[in-house]
């Protein structure tokens, strides 16, 4: 028997900040149209959800999903596709620790990076972070190079120390950890070369490149949500609700479960021009008739 194994799942305590939110809409499953994905403010759309016993503290791995009415509106599909935020910058450098030349990373300015995110850029709070790498090739006909991702595992504030060497072949340009320096060093992994072929040094980027940084704090969620004109208690209501048909008008009501008008219809007969019936139609009242109320018709029976 297997002793001491631990679970490995644990719920999402991520902040709507955190997320980027995008939708597409489709008026039917044979018409979708042209596929545009357009991005919501996940602060619009999604709300945590606070702990029953302790209020004030997050629940993981619950949330609400708000949908407003002003962009769903429409009878149709929507797919709403929810990701962990990406942050876009650019490799400032490629580089190695003055102290410890065997420690490679990449070096990031913070003046370009968003403002929305350069918080995030302070020490230690990349750690976990995906990196994928946009192609340098103009004549890529995909502008990320696919299935390349790198994982941060450390970031600090460093600074750039020249070095006099004799080797022209090594780079005269190190860093070294500061914490009131605008720059920041973070070290991936892969970094290091295999045992087995020592001089196959991963892929950590060139500097001038552009990157995609992605938090990892919960997995990509797409969600459809079918957008109808009735549902299932309007059927309902049709089908069991109360209902009349006055006899001399030909009005016909039908009734939610709390007697309230819900529909109105004319009902009449067309014929033809020997006075013979030829069709009974039903057609919906825009002017409601409310002397067809419930409650007056049964109040003497």
């Amino acid at each position: 028997m297997a002793t001491g194994n631990y679970g490995i799942i644990r719920s999402a305590d991520v902040s709507p900040d955190d997320m980027d939110v995008f939708y597409h809409y489709t008026p039917s499953r044979d018409d979708v149209g042209n596929v545009t994905l357009i991005q919501l403010n996940p602060n619009t759309v999604v709300e945590k959800i606070d702990h029953p016993v302790n209020p004030g503290e997050i629940f993981g791995g619950l949330y609400t999903l708000k949908l407003p009415t002003n962009i769903f509106n429409q009878k149709g599909y929507y797919t709403i596709y929810i990701k962990p935020k990406e942050i876009r910058t650019t490799i400032l450098d490629c580089g190695v620790l003055s102290a410890l030349p065997g420690v490679r990373g990449i070096v990031f300015d913070a003046a370009s990076i968003p403002a929305d995110d350069v918080n995030k850029f302070e020490n230690g709070g990349l750690v976990g972070y995906r990196i994928e790498y946009l192609t340098t090739s103009a004549a890529s006909p995909e502008k990320k190079i696919q299935n390349l991702f790198r994982i941060i595992t450390s970031n600090n504030k460093a600074e750039a120390v020249s070095q006099n060497l004799n080797n022209t072949s090594q780079k005269s340009l190190t860093y070294r950890y500061n914490d009131n320096s605008t720059l920041i060093f973070a070290t991936l992994t892969p970094s290091s070369a295999p045992s087995v072929k020592p001089s196959a040094i991963p892929y950590l980027g060139v500097p001038g490149q552009s990157v995609i940084l992605t938090n990892t704090f919960f997995n990509p969620l797409a969600v459809e949500i079918n957008m109808v004109e009735y549902d299932i208690e309007s059927l309902a209501i049709g089908l069991f609700g109360p209902q009349t048909k006055s006899i001399d008008d030909g009005v016909y009501t039908i009734y939610n479960f709390d007697n309230q008008i819900y529909k109105q219809y004319s009902l009449f007969e067309v014929k033809d021009q020997f006075n013979k019936p030829l069709f009974e139609v039903r057609e919906e009242k825009n002017n409601i008739d409310f002397s067809k109320d419930f409650g007056i018709i049964t109040a003497g029976v």
